[in-house]
């Protein structure tokens, strides 16, 4: 009965760990993408907050909120975040930039 316990965490842990990977992939992708429609210089990305809860689907998931910092003329940096839901994304918000 141990065992079957042990695979449960462990297949747990690892289907834990694949959401993740999978959710900063797609924060990654989708903060170079409204990068490039902003027409700024995409610099670094964070996860800032992550943690199992239910999603709006009603199912059990990983909600993740991610920092992107981003710059509109090479010389300040602006910080906007994007919230998922395992790989999705649920929000995005930019703050006022100067635009070149």
């Amino acid at each position: 009965m141990a065992s079957i316990w042990l695979i449960l965490a462990v297949a747990t842990v690892i289907y834990l760990f694949w959401l993740d990977r999978q959710a900063a992939e797609s924060a990654r992708e989708y903060a170079n993408r409204h990068s490039e429609k902003l027409n700024v210089q995409f610099l670094s990305i964070a996860c800032t907050k992550k943690r199992i809860g239910i999603l709006k689907n009603g199912k059990p998931g990983l909600k993740s909120t991610f920092v992107w910092e981003f710059s509109s003329n090479g010389e300040d940096s602006y910080n906007g975040v994007v919230n998922l839901e395992n790989d999705k994304v649920i929000s995005v918000d930019v703050p006022p930039h100067k635009i070149n």
